[in-house]
């Protein structure tokens, strides 16, 4: 490897220049109004109730197999 180093002078390019822009924002305060329409619709739904009427009946019942007894006249 060679140790020599050559003396360069230092020279110096300068670029055009550029622009940077740096934004700030500040709130404005702007009323935005939504108005909303609320439509109230009203619908007839069956519910079912249901009634249970009901009638009761007596009704005498013989037992089969058992025959009368016949009774003897004397």
């Amino acid at each position: 490897m060679s140790s020599f180093c050559p003396n360069c002078p230092d020279q110096t390019i300068v670029d055009p220049p550029q622009t940077v822009y740096e934004n700030y924002y500040h709130p404005q305060h702007v009323q935005v109004i939504h108005p909303v329409e609320i439509i109230r619709q009203h619908h007839c739904v069956p519910v079912y109730h249901h009634c249970v009427t009901y009638t009761v009946k007596d009704k005498m019942c013989t037992v089969s197999g058992l025959k009368k007894k016949s009774r003897k006249r004397k």
